[in-house]
């Protein structure tokens, strides 16, 4: 159990925190894992990113992180993917571990939850931690949540990135199963200290007396330090940077792109997933296209910098606000026009920096390029409005304050179980 006192709390609270060791379980998947196990139909390229940029800036602030992925095979097949530690680390003191994996049909899902939640208690022996950051709420995620609360009494942080409460269509679901996960869903909501969201309509999922942050994206240090070009001095270029899903609206971009034609225009597509070689063959004849492939975030930095455009025609939703794209956020601190479908209501600041586009049919899109080009509506800008709500120095803080919340917490519900003198408080 975590000595809150050494953690520079008292009877005053306090405005400061001192190092702590968290365990961030999150399915994070780093270069080895991308060699090692078939995941390209469940690549996730912005959850890959900000995992990488929060360890980060949390290890700034002079605590020790460690990433935790249950590296999961959704491709079933009976080769067994034994646990290993990340030999390409994104940052030389923030280790990757990953749990084993069975993609046995039944069996996945089990599996994963249960060698993660194992992964986690022989980190925690080798090395208590003092706090958990989860990465939304997989099978999991879910169970090593229960297991730090309920058995070690440690603060758990969740990161809320997708709705649970709906399907990637934003429909409710029905069913038994579907009603048995939201039930475990709401024990977890109830077990959690805070909670940083997407959106302000995911914050309010959870109980109005925990902490919560509305975090939209994290701007990499790539991006925030790299020289933006001014408008005249960038390329030609739409670029569309993340996973290639079908949920993404990418077939649709192509068909747009070749409806419009603009001659001294080029589409750029970096990423990769489920869709990289139907994409391929799609655009096999066009004009202009360009493919990225997978780029690090150097690269994706340079690319973005040097756009007038990011593009982001993402399926709608029949819940407004239920996801958002990290993407939008790394656009605009790049300095990029953006051209998306609505994603729930922004920041002003940073809404002004955006073109939305109604649905994500290809004929829309192709409407909205020809306006923005032909406008130069690329001109209008947002960078300054991201990079100060979500660069790294406004995250660094928000985040630090969150822990400091949730620590002052944790002290006054020792206070209340153990009293003053550190022996339980009659009941």
């Amino acid at each position: 159990m975590v000595c809150l006192a050494s953690k520079g709390f008292d009877k005053g609270g306090c405005d400061a925190i001192e190092k702590m060791r968290i365990a961030y379980i999150a399915p994070y998947q780093g270069p080895a894992l991308l060699k090692q196990r078939p995941i390209i139909r469940n690549l996730s390229l912005a959850a890959r990113v900000k995992v990488e940029v929060i360890a980060e800036l949390l290890q700034r602030s002079s605590h020790d992180v460690e990433i935790l992925s249950q590296g999961e095979v959704i491709e079933r097949g009976l080769k067994f993917y034994p646990a290993f530690c990340e030999p390409e680390p994104f940052h030389p003191d923030i280790p990757i571990y990953y749990a084993s994996a069975l993609p046995i049909r039944f069996l996945n899902a089990i599996w994963s939850s249960l060698r993660t939640v194992r992964l986690f208690q022989t980190r925690h022996q080798a090395a208590p931690f003092d706090a958990v950051i989860i990465y939304n709420l997989k099978l999991a995620q879910m169970r090593c949540a229960k297991h730090v609360s309920q058995r070690l009494g440690l603060p758990v942080i969740l990161e809320y990135e997708d709705d649970v409460f709906v399907n990637i269509k934003g429909e409710q679901e029905a069913g038994f199963k579907a009603r048995r996960h939201l039930s475990t869903v709401r024990a977890i909501f109830n077990l959690v200290s805070a909670v940083i969201g997407v959106t302000p309509h995911l914050l309010t999922q959870l109980p109005s007396s925990i902490p919560k942050l509305l975090l939209r994206g994290v701007v990499s240090d790539e991006i925030a330090n790299a020289t933006k070009p001014t408008t005249d001095s960038r390329k030609n270029w739409v670029v569309f940077s993340g996973t290639l899903f079908r949920t993404k609206g990418l077939e649709q971009l192509i068909k747009a792109w070749d409806m419009v034609g603009p001659p001294d225009w080029e589409l750029h597509i970096a990423g990769a997933g489920e869709l990289t070689d139907r994409l391929h063959r799609l655009a096999a004849n066009s004009r202009g296209i360009v493919f990225d492939g997978l780029l690090n975030r150097r690269e994706n930095a340079l690319l973005l910098c040097s756009a007038r455009i990011g593009i982001n025609p993402h399926d709608l939703s029949e819940t407004p606000g239920n996801v958002f794209a990290f993407k939008i956020i790394e656009y605009l601190a790049a300095g990029a026009h953006v051209i998306s479908t609505p994603m729930g209501t922004l920041e002003p600041e940073i809404e002004n920096g955006i073109t939305y586009i109604s649905d994500n049919k290809a004929e829309t899109i192709a409407a909205a390029l020809k306006q923005v080009i032909q406008s130069r509506c690329y001109e209008r800008t947002a960078a300054q409005g991201a990079l100060q709500t979500y660069g790294p120095g406004a995250v660094s803080k928000s985040l630090d304050n969150l822990l400091i919340k949730v620590m002052a917490a944790q002290t006054e519900k020792g206070r209340s179980q153990f009293g003053s003198c550190g022996t339980k408080s009659p009941v």
